[in-house]
């Protein structure tokens, strides 16, 4: 299924809260079920369109979800989620900095000690 989401053929384009959709993704239930003219071996994966109109309150009801608005909520999600990665990792990289900084600092007076102690080894007769 198409979707013809391009700029000139929609109207009230809102920014989105992505870590708020994350949020709401984490809280979604989940689940795989089956219509009830399924046959028996056939099984789908998601959630419940009330559980998502609860959630979200996009798409024209609480009895179906569009596929655009589930690839829209799963593209801002996954946004979310980078920047929290990518946010994590420049926590750890200035962390290990710092902890090298402070193993260095720790070191250098020992350094300097068994400096000064040879220095004074060699000023012996």
């Amino acid at each position: 299924m198409a979707s013809d989401a391009v700029s000139g053929a929609v109207r009230g384009s809102d920014p989105v809260n992505g870590y708020r959709v994350l949020e709401q993704v984490v809280r979604l239930p989940v689940s795989t079920w089956r219509y009830h003219w399924d046959p028996p071996h056939v099984r789908h994966l998601g959630p419940m369109a009330q559980d998502w109109w609860k959630a979200f309150g996009v798409g024209e009801n609480d009895r179906t979800i569009c596929c655009t608005d589930a690839n829209g909520v799963a593209i801002v999600a996954i946004q979310a989620l980078h920047r929290e990665l990518t946010e994590l990792r420049e926590e750890v990289e200035a962390l290990r900095t710092e902890s090298s900084r402070q193993a260095r600092s720790k070191r250098a007076p020992a350094h300097l000690d068994a400096e000064k102690a040879a220095d004074q080894e060699k000023e012996r007769p």
